[in-house]
């Protein structure tokens, strides 16, 4: 398998650090590695531009930056929140015959963490790792919908909104209309707005916190869903999200409905 020179120095750079090297001076790096000063110098700006590495102004000496911290405790609070829901969603789709997902938010996108495929015959293009846009699905609408007021003007400033179907929310404005409705009832829909013929909903998982850490959905053909089947969807949602939640620590004393 070929590696990728620059990638590769990087992570060598990035391990160097540890519980008794916690600042390194530039020379110290070069000579661990066995890379020329001004290699290092490149690789760290780099890494100190994306955050994953830090600079202590008084020495002059490089650390490990927050979005290692970042990414760390999304990968454990991801793997936590999986093995806690996977039951639980196995159940929902044997229950419904429909597809669920379990995604929580990176950035500026969703991520699918887990899957299971229903039997109703729908194709899905979901699959456990992939990215879900924000705007067009109702995943992503759940999981920026509960954000603070700074953090849903972080995640838009500069954002896309790439039409997928003649459906999708193509505007800021709009889309905020939609996220005070999601608020408001607690669930998103997303109706073709991401896949043609394709319907979901989505309920947000909280955890000890009361924080949105992620949100289950089901698709089902827009053919096969009425108000009465719509409704009963959305229940059992909230009945599965309710469940997982307060295995991830979510008490009654929380005032934020699930």
């Amino acid at each position: 398998m070929p590696i990728i020179q620059a990638v590769d120095r990087a992570l060598r750079i990035l391990d160097l650090f540890d519980e008794h090297r916690t600042e390194l001076k530039i020379t110290e790096i070069s000579r661990r590695t066995g890379l020329h000063k001004s290699t290092v110098h490149s690789l760290l700006k780099t890494l100190q531009a994306h955050g994953y590495i830090d600079q202590n102004a008084d020495s002059g000496k490089y650390r490990l930056g927050l979005k290692l911290v970042e990414r760390g405790n999304l990968v454990l609070h991801s793997l936590d929140i999986r093995t806690v829901a996977r039951g639980h969603l196995l159940d929902l789709s044997r229950k419904t015959g429909l597809t669920v997902h379990l995604v929580i938010l990176d950035g500026k996108e969703g991520v699918y963490i887990d899957k299971v495929e229903g039997t109703s015959g729908i194709v899905m293009y979901s699959r456990i790792g992939r990215r879900v846009p924000i705007h067009s699905s109702a995943v992503g609408k759940v999981l920026v919908a509960f954000q603070s007021e700074e953090g849903i003007r972080n995640i838009l400033d500069g954002y896309e909104f790439v039409p997928h179907t003649p459906n999708t929310i193509t505007d800021e404005r709009t889309y905020r209309v939609e996220l005070e409705k999601v608020r408001s009832l607690g669930y998103a829909i997303d109706n073709q707005e991401n896949e043609p013929g394709v319907q979901c909903v989505a309920v947000p998982v909280r955890d000890h916190l009361g924080q949105v850490a992620a949100a289950i959905s089901m698709s089902s053909p827009i053919a096969g869903i009425q108000e009465e089947r719509l409704e009963s969807m959305i229940l059992l949602l909230k009945q599965t999200a309710e469940k997982i939640s307060r295995k991830l620590g979510y008490g009654i004393h929380h005032q934020n409905p699930v």
